[in-house]
């Protein structure tokens, strides 16, 4: 008994392992097949649409019978994307105030916590303050400046849920000013680069990970962001233990919008495509199991020259999640004497192996910054075809 059920427990380990919690099919084509273990819909019919994108769920089985592992299972239409490797700049204007930190209040009673006190904590995005709106750190130290110390309503998200907190505002013996105790930010900005445009809507990807706060690491909610011209001038260049950058600015006036900050990457829409995009520099996108370990290269921006590819090796993580799905090594000889490897601001650069896109640079190795991680580019896609679908990708101009 004691063999079967370690026998089983080596099985279960091993499938868990080698098989993928999420599977992308182009259109038309099959469920994997292995040779030890079948993957079967749990629908009684998994036909999809030719027309509206469809998901579904299968289990792996051991020879067809003993369920091993739930999957999930999605599919992307066969598409082509103009690879990016521009910089861009960004500003994101957050969908209410995240709180980033709460903390004391000298008041006049002694040391005290307003906003801790009444339940808001980190991370929290207040969305309503006495049943108003607030778009702006300004007005939430006006309306606490106004309250005179009463009591304040404040309807904050948290995950999914909304609830309501009662802050009472004290007064500060340090400043003479009320205060709740508690610091928001509602925008933030940074330069990346783009992964992929598509040369028709004008649809792009970049960075290839979410815009987070600093403080918390929860991602920052968008109402609306603003995509603009960015110049690299500069760049400090990485090293173990000191992660390098690219130097670069904002130029003035708008290219397009951001709709979505997931993450996968940021999304949006480009009103003004570079000259080298169009239909004939489009190329294949290649699913994981088309990827293969080894040589390939990583497109960017370094300097005023515009994007050039540099060669790297890649290999894939089996089961890697998030958007660490592969590690990649900076190889070529030149890119490591500009920059020593992946820096700062790199993020989003395209991956391409045998004329395919396969995904982009999301994260350097703070004590190897010759080597890093990347992100499969089906990732990006399904997640903004979920959105899409769900309804959770703003539209150009809302």
């Amino acid at each position: 008994m004691l063999a079967v059920l370690v026998t089983a427990a080596l099985i279960l380990g091993a499938a868990d392992y080698q098989i993928d919690d999420r599977i992308t099919l182009r259109r038309g084509d099959s469920l994997p097949a292995w040779q030890w273990y079948t993957v079967t819909s749990d629908e009684k019919e998994a036909a999809v649409s030719l027309t509206e994108y469809r998901a579904f769920s299968c289990s792996a089985r051991l020879f067809g019978v003993v369920p091993l592992k739930h999957i999930d299972v999605s599919y992307l239409e066969e598409t082509r994307l103009c690879p990016g490797g521009m910089p861009f700049g960004a500003k994101i204007f957050a969908g209410g105030l995240l709180v980033t930190a709460v903390g004391d209040v000298d008041s006049q009673g002694g040391v005290c916590q307003p906003a801790y006190d009444a339940g808001i904590r980190p991370s929290d995005i207040i969305m309503k303050i006495d049943g108003k709106i607030v778009y702006s750190a300004e007005e939430l130290a006006q309306a606490v400046a106004q309250s005179e110390g009463k009591e304040m309503e404040f309807t904050v998200r948290r995950g999914e849920e909304y609830r309501v907190f009662r802050v009472t505002p004290q007064l500060s013996v340090t400043d003479g000013a009320y205060r709740t105790g508690m610091w928001v930010r509602d925008s933030i900005a940074g330069i990346g680069t783009i992964t992929y445009i598509e040369p028709e809507s004008g649809e792009f990807a970049g960075l290839g990970h979410g815009i987070c706060d600093t403080a918390t690491g929860a991602l920052l909610p968008i109402s609306r962001g603003v995509v603009v011209h960015a110049e690299i001038r500069g760049i400090r260049k990485g090293a173990p233990g000191s992660p390098g950058e690219l130097r670069g600015q904002f130029s003035s006036g708008r290219i397009g919008v951001l709709n979505m900050n997931a993450a996968q990457g940021v999304f949006g829409v480009l009103t003004e495509l570079p000259v080298n995009v169009c239909e004939e520099t489009a190329v294949p996108i290649a699913m994981k199991e088309e990827i293969l370990d080894g040589e390939a290269t990583l497109l960017c921006t370094v300097d005023e020259n515009g994007a050039k590819e540099y060669s790297v090796t890649i290999r894939k993580i089996k089961n890697g999640s998030g958007d660490k799905n592969m590690e990649i090594t900076v190889t070529d000889p030149e890119l490591l004497e500009k920059t020593g490897g992946i820096v700062q601001g790199m993020s989003g650069s395209p991956l391409l192996q045998n004329g395919r896109l396969i995904g982009a640079v999301t994260h350097v190795l703070i004590n190897n910054p010759a080597k890093g991680y990347g992100i499969y580019i089906e990732n990006m896609l399904r997640a903004v075809q979920e959105a899409k679908t769900n309804g959770n990708m703003r539209q150009e101009g809302n």
